[in-house]
C-alpha cells in the first residue's frame, strides 16, 4: 500500500507538530472502522481520523466527517468516558513500522493521572485501534482478536499488549545504502529489482521501489544481479537521497492522478515513473492528500455498508420476479396452442354420428384446413363423444384466459422489476444517510418495507439538487423517485423543459425556462448533467429525451417515478459532472 512507513514517518511529524498538547473535545464512531477525535489547542481545533478500513486504513487530519450513529457504539463510549479531556503527550512510531501509538494524559476515575495509550495499526486487513493503559494491559480494540482467529497474537482485554512483529528488513533510518545493496543482492537472480528492494527495506511502498528502479535504470527494466556498476552507484545516490529525506522528514506530499483525473497512487516525494500516462500534482499537507485520495472511496464504502438491507431486499425481489416472469413466459408459450383444442372440439362435435364412447381416438377430416388433411385426435374412453368435446371447450377457455391473466401478470411483473431497477440506481447515487431514509420510506410506501411501530418521527424531505447552466438558467434534479414525481408533477411549470435517459434508469431534471427559450447549449449541459445522474454516467454516448413538462404525465397506480411521455425529442450527449461547470 502507498501509505508505508515512510509516508506514516511524515504524518507522524505533521500531527505532533500541529496537535501535541491538544486536548480530546469529542469523539465519534461513525462505523465499525473508523473512529474520529475531535482535538483542540489554544488557538486551533482539528478532526482526526483514525480508520481501520482494510482496504484504507490510516490516520490523519481530515476535514470530511462522515455522518454519525444515532447511538453511539460501545466502543465509543469506552473512550469517551477514558479520553474525554485528556491531552495528546505524545505520537510515536516504532523505527519504520506501519504504527502510530498516541499517548494521552488522562484521569482516571479516582481522579489519578495515568498515560493511556492508544496503538493505530496500519496493515491491511489486519488493520487495528487498540487503547492500551498505564500498565501496558489492553483495555478494548476496535477489532477483538480471540484464539480462533490467531493463535500467534491476541488482543483481548485484559491481556498485555504486544505490538505486531517486526520485519526482518533494514530501515532507513540507521542504515546505509551499501547495506541495502548487499541485503538485496542475496535475493534470486531473476527478481525483478523493485522487488528485491521491497524485501529489503523496511518501511517503503511498491510505488518508492518502483520509483528507484524507474531512476536507476532511467525508465528500463532491471533485475537485482543485471546491475552494471555504473547502476549500483546511481541505486546508492537514489538510496541516499531517500535516506536523507525519510531521516530530515523533509518530503512533500505528491499525488498521481491519470488522465481521467481520478487519484491513482500517491507518495512523499514526486513521481516519474508513469512519464505521460499520469500527472502527479503536489498537495497542501499529507492529511489534505489523504483526505483528497480517499474521500470518494471510503464515501461510497460507507453508504454500502449503510444499505446492505436495502440491497438485500431488492436483490431479493428482483430476482424472485425474474424468475416468476421466466416461469410465466413459459406457460404463455403453451397456451399459444390453444386455436388447436377449440378446433379439436369443433371436428368432435361436427362427427359425433361416426364416434362411440370407448375409442382412445378418433381419425377425423379437418374441415378448417384447405387441403382438408386427417388429423388424430385423442379421447378419454371414459367419456361420451359430446363430453370429449366439450373437454377440448373447456380446455381452450381455460388456455384462452390463461394467456389473458398471464399476459397482465407478466406486464406488471415487468414494470414491477423495472421500478426495483430504478430504486437500486437511486441507491447506487445516495451520498447521505438521508438519502437513505427517504429510500427506506419509499419502500414502506409500496409495501417492500415493514413500517416500525409506534409514532416514527418523518425524515426532513430533502430539496432537489440545483445546478445553474449557461445562459443562468437553473436545473433541478431529482433525488429519488418521490421527488422525482414532486418535482415533475407538482413543481414544474407546464413550459419548463424535462429530461430523462431514454430506456435507462435515472433521475428526472426540469430545466427551468421562466418562459424564455433556452440556448442549445444550456439544453445540451442539461441533458449531459441528466446523464450523469443515471445508470449511463459512466458511458461515453448517453440518449437523452426531453420534452415540455405538460407533455408528461403519469398513470394511475404508476410505481413512484414511472411517467410517459409524448412529443419528445433525443440528443446524444456524453455524461457532465455539474461540478465542472
Amino acid at each position: 500500500m502507498a501509505l508505508d512507513g515512510a509516508f506514516l514517518h511524515h504524518l507522524r511529524q505533521e500531527i505532533e507538530t500541529a496537535a501535541l498538547g491538544a486536548r480530546v473535545e469529542k469523539i465519534y464512531q461513525p462505523n465499525r472502522e473508523e473512529m474520529v477525535f475531535f482535538l483542540r489547542t489554544r488557538t486551533d481545533h482539528f478532526k482526526l481520523l483514525l480508520s481501520a478500513r482494510a482496504n484504507s486504513a490510516r490516520v490523519h487530519f481530515t476535514r470530511f466527517v462522515p455522518e454519525n450513529p444515532k447511538q453511539p457504539p460501545m466502543l465509543c463510549m469506552l473512550l469517551r468516558k477514558r479520553l474525554s479531556s485528556a491531552k495528546l503527550a505524545a505520537v510515536r512510531q516504532p523505527d519504520l513500522e506501519r504504527a502510530l501509538f498516541l499517548d494521552f494524559d488522562a484521569i482516571n476515575e479516582l481522579g489519578d493521572e495515568v498515560r493511556l495509550t492508544l496503538a493505530v495499526e496500519i496493515m491491511g486487513r489486519y488493520s487495528n485501534l487498540i487503547l492500551v493503559d498505564e500498565n501496558g494491559k489492553i483495555i478494548d480494540a476496535l477489532k477483538r482478536v480471540d484464539a480462533e482467529m490467531s493463535s500467534e497474537r491476541l488482543v483481548l482485554p485484559g491481556l498485555t499488549y504486544f505490538p505486531p512483529p517486526p520485519q526482518e528488513k533494514l530501515c532507513l533510518l540507521d542504515t546505509e545504502p551499501q547495506q541495502i545493496l548487499e541485503r538485496m543482492k542475496a535475493s534470486p537472480k531473476e527478481m525483478e529489482l523493485s522487488k528485491g528492494l521491497l524485501s529489503a527495506m523496511q518501511g517503503v511502498s511498491p510505488i518508492v521501489c518502483r520509483e528507484l528502479e524507474h531512476l536507476t535504470g532511467r525508465g528500463q527494466p532491471l533485475t537485482v544481479h543485471e546491475l552494471t556498476k555504473d547502476q549500483e552507484d546511481r541505486l546508492l545516490f537514489f538510496l541516499g537521497r531517500l535516506r536523507d529525506t525519510v531521516r530530515s522528514v523533509s518530503g512533500e506530499p505528491y499525488m498521481v492522478i491519470n488522465l481521467q483525473q481520478k487519484p491513482m497512487d500517491f507518495s512523499f516525494f514526486q513521481i516519474q515513473q508513469y512519464g505521460t500516462g499520469a500527472i502527479t500534482r503536489r498537495c497542501g499537507t499529507f492529511s489534505e492528500l489523504l483526505d483528497e485520495f480517499y474521500e470518494e472511496r471510503d464515501r461510497l464504502e460507507r453508504m454500502r455498508a449503510r444499505s446492505q438491507d436495502l440491497l438485500r431486499l431488492l436483490s431479493t425481489n428482483s430476482d424472485r420476479l425474474s424468475r416468476k416472469i421466466n416461469n410465466q413466459r413459459a406457460e404463455l408459450a403453451q397456451c399459444a396452442e390453444r386455436d388447436q383444442l377449440r378446433v379439436n372440439g369443433d371436428l368432435l362435435s361436427a362427427s359425433l354420428y361416426q364416434l362411440e364412447k370407448g375409442m382412445p381416438f378418433a381419425e377425423l377430416v379437418n374441415f378448417y384446413d384447405e387441403a382438408q388433411p386427417v388429423v388424430k385426435i385423442k379421447l378419454d374412453p371414459a367419456l361420451t363423444p359430446a363430453q370429449n368435446a366439450q373437454k377440448y371447450y373447456k380446455e381452450y377457455r381455460k388456455a384462452r384466459t390463461a394467456e389473458e391473466k398471464l399476459t397482465e401478470q407478466i406486464e406488471q411483473a415487468t414494470q414491477e422489476l423495472a421500478y426495483l431497477d430504478t430504486v437500486f440506481d437511486e441507491l447506487s447515487r445516495a451520498a447521505t444517510e438521508q438519502d437513505l431514509s427517504e429510500i427506506r420510506l419509499e419502500l414502506m410506501d409500496q409495501g417492500y418495507l415493514r413500517r416500525p411501530k409506534g409514532k416514527q418521527k418523518p425524515p426532513r424531505q430533502s430539496a432537489p439538487m440545483e445546478f445553474t447552466v449557461s445562459g443562468g438558467f437553473r436545473l433541478l434534479v431529482g433525488r429519488n423517485n418521490r421527488q422525482n414525481d414532486q418535482l415533475t408533477l407538482k413543481k414544474a411549470n407546464n413550459r419548463d423543459i424535462w429530461f430523462h435517459t431514454k430506456n435507462i434508469p435515472g433521475s428526472h431534471a426540469i430545466l427551468v425556462t421562466d418562459g424564455k427559450k433556452p440556448s442549445e447549449e444550456a439544453m445540451v449541459q442539461a441533458a449531459s448533467i441528466a446523464a450523469w445522474y443515471s445508470r449511463g454516467k459512466d458511458s461515453s454516448q448517453v440518449p437523452v429525451d426531453y420534452t415540455e413538462v405538460r407533455n408528461v404525465s403519469k398513470p394511475q397506480g404508476a410505481k413512484p417515478g414511472m411517467v410517459i411521455y409524448v412529443s419528445y425529442h433525443t440528443m446524444f450527449v456524453t455524461p457532465l459532472d455539474p461540478e465542472t461547470l
